[in-house]
C-alpha cells in the first residue's frame, strides 16, 4: 500500500492537465494556502508526541549525513555549472535546492542573488520534478534494498529535497510498513538540514556583496559620465552603503529561518513537559493523525499547482543538472548510513 500523499499528488497532477489556473479563480487561492501553510502545520502538528531527547538523538545522528549530502549537492552542482556552462543564477539555485529544502531555500536564495523570477520558477520546477520522482519511487527503492524504518527516516530526510515530499515519503513508508515511524525520524533530519539554509545564503550574500563592491570600486575609479555629472550605478550605490550593509548583501535572517520550525520544537516542548508531569503520550496521537491528514491535503494541492508541460520544457541543461544532483545526493546517503552502520 503506497499510502495516501502519493495517490493525492498524482490525483492532483492529473486534474490539473485539464483544470488550468485561469478557470480556477478564486479557489485558486485555496491552493496556495493548503500547499503552503497546512503543509507547514501539519509539520508543527507532528511536534505532538516527540519529545525533546528524540529530536536531539535524531538530530545529532543525522548531522554527518547531512552535512556529507549538501557538499555533495553545492560540489556537483558546482561542477556542473563549469561543464554544462549553465547560467551561474539558475545553476546556484538547483544546487542550493537539491542541497537544503527545496522550494524554500530557492526562495532564501533568489534575493541574494539577484535571481530573475524566470529564473526562480525554473529551478523551483526542477527540483520538485525529482521530489515528485523520490515520493514515488523511494518508499518502495528503501525496501528492495531491505532497509529498516530508522535508516528509511534517515534517507528521505536526506535525499530528498522539499518538506513536501520527505513527509509524503515517509507517510507512504509508514503505509507501507504498518507500525513505522519514519515520518516522525524523516520530518526531525529533514528540519534539522533545513537550519543550513542560513550560514548558506550568509555566504552567497557576502560574496555577491564583495562582488559589487569591486564593481563599485571599478566605477568609483572611472569618474563621471562624458557630460561631465556623476554617473548614477547601482554598484557604486552599493559600495557607498554602510559596512554592515555591504558585507551582508542581501541577506535576511528572517526571511532564511523559516518559522514553523521554531512552532514545531515549541510544540515538542510542550509534550516533553506534560509526559513528564504524568500525561499519557496517547492523548496527543488525534493531533498526529490530524498531521497526516493534513499532509494529504498539502500534497494534493501541490499536485494541482503542478504544470508538467512546463517541468518538460524547463529545459535540458537544468534538468540534467538536477537529475544528477538528485542521484549523487541519494547515493551520498545511503553510502554514509551504510559507513556509519546505520543500514
Amino acid at each position: 500500500m503506497v499510502g495516501g500523499p502519493v495517490f493525492a499528488i498524482l490525483i492532483g497532477m492529473v486534474i490539473a492537465l485539464w483544470w488550468k489556473q485561469p478557470a480556477r479563480g478564486i479557489v485558486q487561492d485555496g491552493i496556495g494556502f493548503t500547499a503552503k501553510k497546512v503543509l507547514q502545520y501539519a509539520v508543527i502538528l507532528l511536534g505532538f508526541g516527540l519529545n525533546l531527547a528524540q529530536i536531539a538523538a535524531v538530530g545529532a545522528e543525522s548531522l554527518p549525513i547531512i552535512l556529507t549530502t549538501i557538499a555533495t549537492a553545492l560540489i556537483v552542482g558546482y561542477i556542473l555549472y563549469r561543464v554544462l556552462r549553465m547560467d551561474s543564477a539558475i545553476a546556484t539555485l538547483i544546487a542550493v535546492g537539491s542541497s537544503i529544502c527545496g522550494g524554500s531555500a530557492i526562495a532564501a536564495t533568489a534575493p541574494v542573488i539577484r535571481a530573475k523570477d524566470e529564473q526562480v520558477a525554473q529551478a523551483i520546477s526542477v527540483i520538485f520534478l525529482f521530489n515528485v520522482i523520490a515520493a514515488l519511487i523511494f518508499p518502495t527503492l528503501g525496501s528492495m534494498l531491505g532497509m529498516s524504518n530508522e535508516g528509511f527516516g534517515l534517507f528521505a530526510g536526506t535525499a530528498v529535497n522539499d518538506t513536501s515530499s520527505v513527509t509524503a515519503a515517509a507517510a507512504a513508508w509508514d503505509g507501507m510498513h504498518p507500525g513505522s515511524n519514519a515520518l516522525d525520524d524523516a520530518t526531525i533530519v529533514k528540519l534539522t538540514r533545513t537550519l543550513a539554509i542560513i550560514p548558506i545564503t550568509l555566504v552567497l550574500a557576502i560574496v555577491m556583496a564583495r562582488k559589487e563592491n569591486a564593481a563599485g570600486a571599478g566605477a568609483a575609479v572611472a569618474g563621471p559620465g562624458t557630460d561631465g555629472l556623476a554617473v548614477s550605478d547601482p554598484a557604486a550605490n552599493a559600495a557607498a552603503a554602510p559596512t554592515g550593509a555591504r558585507l551582508l548583501g542581501g541577506f535576511s535572517l528572517k526571511r532564511a529561518f523559516p518559522t514553523f520550525i521554531l512552532l514545531f520544537l515549541a510544540a515538542s516542548v510542550i509534550t516533553t513537559v506534560a509526559v513528564a508531569a504524568g500525561a499519557d503520550a496517547a492523548a496527543f496521537a488525534p493531533l498526529k493523525a490530524l498531521s497526516k491528514f493534513f499532509i494529504v491535503m498539502a500534497m494534493a494541492a501541490i499536485g494541482l499547482n503542478t504544470d508538467l508541460v512546463k517541468l518538460v520544457r524547463s529545459g535540458a541543461k537544468p534538468i540534467l543538472m538536477g537529475l544528477i544532483c538528485w542521484i549523487c545526493i541519494a547515493a551520498a546517503s545511503l553510502a554514509m548510513q551504510h559507513m556509519l552502520g546505520l543500514w
